[in-house]
Formats: C-alpha cells, structure tokens, sequence
C-alpha cells in the first residue's frame, strides 16, 4: 500500500470514527455509532498492517488474534454492572500501551524527545489512575476516597520532579531520567485517585479517558502517524468535554474533584431534626396497590439497581403498570447515578426501555411534584436533598432529583446506608416516604406479582 493509499485510509476511518461518537450521543443511534466505529477501526488496522512501514506480518497478526481472543472473552464475561471496571482497565490498557512505545522509540533512538515525554508522562498517569480506578469499582480496594497527612504537598513535590525530569531528558537525553520518570508519574497517576470516592468515579473514568487520549496524540507524534493524532485528539477531545458536562451537572469544579472527592473530607450530615424519627417501611404488597391506583408514576434507578441487576423485571413492572392499570410510567436518570456517564441508560436500554420514556434531570425534575409515586430503586446520593439546604455538606450544590415532591416515595434499599458519599439522606425520615428493605430485584419481583394477582 503506498503512502498516499495509506493518507486516505487513515482520513476515512478518522471520519467514521467521528460519526462514530456522534452516533453515541443518543441511544437511538447508538448502535449504528459502534458500528462505524468497528468499520472505522478495521480500515485502520487494515491500512498500517499493509502500510510500507511493517515488513514483518506474523507478530502483527499474532498480536490481533491474541486481543482479539482476550476481547471477545471479556466482552461476552463481563456483566453490564461491571462496564465502569471494564471501561477503566481499557483507559489504563491505552496508557500502558503508550508507555511501552515511548520506551520503545527512546531505545530505537527517537529524536523526538518532547513527544515521547509527554506520551510517557500522561500514559503512565492514565495507567496508574485507572488501575485504583478499576479496584475501587471492582470493590478490590474500599470505595471511599483514601486521604493521608501531607498528601496534597507530596503530589506537588512529584509533579515539579516530574516537570524537572522531563526538562532534563530533554536537554540530556539519558535514558536514567527517562525511566525515573516514568516511575514518577505512575506513582503520580496512583496518588491523584486515593483521595477520590466513589462517588466522583463518573468524572474520574472521563478524565482517565481523555488522559489515554492525549498520550495517544504525543505517541502519534513521536511514530508521524497521521491517524494516532487525529484519534487520539477526538478521544481527548470527546473525554474532556464529557469531563466538563459530568462536573457541570454535580456543580463541581473538576479542580476539586481531582484535588479530593466526594468522602476526601470528614463532614457528615447533620440530620438532628431526623434523630428522633423512625424509617416507615413497607411491603411490596403496599407498594403494588399504590402504584396500580397511582396516575403517574417515575421510576428512579442507581447502582443498587445495576447490582442487582434489576432492570429486567422493572420494565416488567413498569409495562404492568402503563397496559394493566393505566398508570403513566417514566423514568428519571440523573447524569452522575451510577459508576460511569450513561451508566443507568445502558442498563434500561438493555432491558428495552423505549428511548422516548426515559429522561433526564432537567427535563423530568418538575413533574415529581404532579407524580402520585416516585419509586427509587437503588439510588441514594441523587436524591438527598442536603444538596440543596446543607452548605456543610460534602455535596452541596450538585443537582438532585426532586423525589420528594411527589406524594408517595418508595425507597428499594437493602438497609438505611449512606450512599458513596457518606452523606445520610433525610429523605428516609420524611412523611411521605415509604421504605422497602431487601434486594432491589427481589422486592421488585414481588411487586410484580401482586400487579399480576
């Protein structure tokens, strides 16, 4: 394949990889989205395999079979709950990757030394990030974000080392700095996320993956490839953006979420007014003659639901509703619930949801106060109402979802737990609010059964 064939495969897949993210921006062209982005990814690996530059065809194709393989095992394994995880290893697979190419030119004696330094820095700290990233989610390490006297000052120490070791590779290029370096910002990377919680793990994910990104761009430099550069700046790109959306949405400065999220601080929500109070509970069998005699219902989910893995059975129930009783169902997703962007529409979508019931924050937020139910299953820190009227709070300011103001609250929660942010929701305590302990699945089953009496 020349070089000039080589040009215009790699413009073409770039641009299918555009249409590609745009097809993602909604769930009814999503599907068409991946399937651009997998045409788009063929012609590219197609083109380099064939390019003049490879002269060695069997460890490429070994290499492709062996991903491949791994792919497609994790892709048909990995449950739907456990995307965050899978989404932060391929984040810190893409630095890693960057890393051994960078050591890779330096060794073949690259002269483009700025390149390979800034592929290897944001590589390494996208690797490390994603690997505590990928143990909080995956509950091999504690959710909540893991702070340390003095922590603060050490990751400027190690983030003016790492500028002072760059600055003299660069001016010396001795291959001692270069590998000292990339210690230091994989130690770097590790430290940046402890302090984080669970909670911020949305906006973590999306800077981790524009963080994969930009080293793909400096990689794309350093190797003069066209489509790495291009590719890479759409995901930095795209990731950046997202970042900003996801803060906007939780009134956050990403500054101080990447400074220590929700949990870094040791306040806890007064609730003194709640002290003295009981939880009401209930049965789903309470529940089911509530909802079937209800004229609008708007169903809440969260991560309890994705643990559970109970979105089949709520569109079940939600179908039991709108065809058996004509009752108005919609339900209600706030930008931030679950463990990564569009976590809880992956979910409804599928369990097949229709697109057109589902909403998002700003659009559904006012129609709880005409809701005769608000039915939240699994979710905690999107409805706490602290956000609102508690300045000492941990996550004041972030938008919630008015749940409150509709006239029967169900809340599906194994226990009265604080969500990830370790903020007590009063909600819980409130007159108007009925508790249903036990698995979200579970409970969720029953009441379908009693609709279906």
């Amino acid at each position: 394949m020349t070089n000039h064939l080589l040009s215009i495969a790699y413009i073409l897949a770039s641009v299918l990889f555009i249409f590609s993210i745009r097809g993602l921006a909604s769930p009814e062209t999503a599907r068409r989205g991946n399937v651009l982005g997998i045409v788009g990814m063929v012609i590219a690996i197609g083109a380099t395999v064939y390019s003049p530059l490879v002269t060695d065809y069997w460890p490429v194709v070994a290499a492709i079979l062996v991903g491949g393989v791994i792919g497609t095992y994790f892709a048909i394994k990995v449950k739907m709950t456990s995307l965050p995880q899978m989404i932060a290893a391929f984040n810190g697979l893409g630095g890693l990757s960057a890393v051994f190419i960078a050591v890779a030119e330096i060794l073949a004696g690259s002269t483009m030394l700025i390149e390979n330094v800034l592929g290897l820095i944001i590589g390494a700290v996208a690797f490390s990030g994603s690997v505590i990233a990928f143990a909080k989610l995956q509950g091999l390490m504690k959710p909540k974000a893991i702070v340390f006297f003095g922590q603060q000052a050490l990751n400027l120490i190690l983030g003016l080392a790492m500028i002072a070791l760059a600055v003299l590779f660069v001016m010396t290029p001795n291959t001692d700095y270069f590998y000292i370096l990339a210690a230091v910002s994989i130690v770097l990377g590790f430290l940046l996320v402890l302090p984080i919680g669970g909670a911020d793990m949305p906006v973590v994910i999306s800077v981790l993956n524009a963080y994969s990104g930009w080293a793909a761009v400096g990689i794309g430099f350093s190797l003069n490839n066209v489509l790495l550069i291009i590719v890479g700046a759409i995901v930095g790109a795209s990731g950046a953006i997202l970042s900003y959306i996801m803060t906007k949405a939780m009134n956050r400065s990403l500054t101080s979420v990447m400074l220590g999220g929700f949990g870094a601080e040791s306040h806890t929500a007064a609730l003194s007014s709640h002290e003295d109070k009981t939880a009401k509970s209930g049965s789903p069998d309470d529940a089911a003659f509530i909802m079937e005699n209800a004229n609008k219902v708007i169903i809440v989910p969260g991560y309890g639901m994705a643990v559970a893995q109970a979105q089949h059975v709520l569109k079940e129930m939600g179908d039991d509703l709108r065809q058996k009783y004509g009752v108005e169902v919609k339900y209600a997703i706030h930008p931030v619930a679950g463990r990564m962007p569009g976590h809880m529409n992956v979910l409804l979508a599928e369990a097949n949801v229709p697109y057109e019931d589902v909403f998002e924050l700003e659009d559904i937020n006012r129609e709880f106060a005409t809701a005769d139910v608000a039915y939240v299953i699994g979710a905690n820190d999107v409805t706490n109402p602290l956000a609102k009227t508690d300045a000492s709070s941990p996550i004041y300011g972030m938008p919630v979802l008015d749940v409150g103001k509709a006239k029967t609250v169900f809340f599906v929660k194994r226990s009265l737990a604080s969500g990830y942010s370790g903020v007590e929701n009063p909600l819980f305590f409130a007159d108007n609010t009925i508790m249903l302990y036990g698995d979200a699945k579970k409970v969720t089953e029953e009441i379908v059964s009693a609709l279906e009496r």
